[in-house]
């Protein structure tokens, strides 16, 4: 199906969508229209133009492809599926995301990765191509954040306060600069041949899907950004 979205109503494109009953949707012309793929599962759709907040919320398996930039809170409490960005995304991506992949071909906003929780096999990814804005992984407690830092000169290609609250999961910065202005409860090192082995399929999903040289994105050094207890919030509450 190939829907003309122009100024159609967020709800009315979305019922369109969830009444078709074809499996690859094609929406051309997106304006901002929220929620689009909003608990859905077992589709393909294909965004030209900007989906507004809240894309793929809730997804619960398939795929969708943004050729475009993409708004806030992009797969909120998303379970399954894959979310592809040719672009870059707003704020707050990937919140509480509790399994599935997001791809962002460019840079996100603030809090991205905010509340990602991991349980059993789902395990929660999102991978961003240049940079993130400040929080990132703010109270991270599971699944994988990637940034690759591309176009960044070996810059630390993230703002300030990451991994504020994290007490799960993992960060990996790819960054010829050592990680600052981390909080007590985390600790940071240079990746090592094991740990890059834990994301070496995540970049060539994103090599793949975006074009990139992965010999070049892989050059330098990456850092990865883990938990040093399960009670961050200890120093807080507890007398030294």
């Amino acid at each position: 199906m190939k829907i003309t979205a122009g100024t159609m109503d967020f709800r009315q494109l979305n019922g369109i969508i969830r009444d078709s009953a074809d499996a690859d949707v094609v929406i051309d012309e997106c304006y901002g229209q929220r929620f689009i793929g909003d608990g859905m599962s077992g589709r393909t759709i294909t965004i030209n133009g900007t989906p507004g907040n809240a894309l793929g919320a809730y997804f619960n398996g398939g795929v969708i492809r943004v050729n475009g930039n993409a708004q806030d809170a992009m797969g909120d409490t998303m379970n399954d599926g894959v979310i592809y960005v040719h672009g870059s995304s707003g704020d707050a991506t990937g919140y509480a995301m509790r399994g599935g992949k997001i791809f962002v071909q460019g840079s996100a906003g603030y809090r991205a990765g905010i509340h990602m929780k991991a349980y059993k096999d789902k395990i929660p990814t999102l991978v961003i191509g240049e940079r993130a804005g400040s929080f990132l992984g703010e109270y991270q407690a599971g699944g994988y954040i990637v940034v690759l830092g591309i176009g960044q000169d070996g810059k630390l290609p993230v703002s300030n306060f990451p991994a504020t609250g994290m007490h799960g999961g993992k960060i990996f910065l790819r960054s010829d600069e050592e990680p600052t202005g981390l909080p007590n409860s985390v600790l940071a090192k240079e990746a090592d041949a094991s740990d890059m082995a834990e994301i070496d399929g995540l970049i060539d999903e994103y090599c793949t899907e975006f074009g990139a040289d992965k010999a070049a994105v892989t050059s330098g050094r990456f850092y990865v950004i883990y938990p040093d207890t399960a009670n961050p919030y200890k120093e807080l509450f507890v007398a030294n």
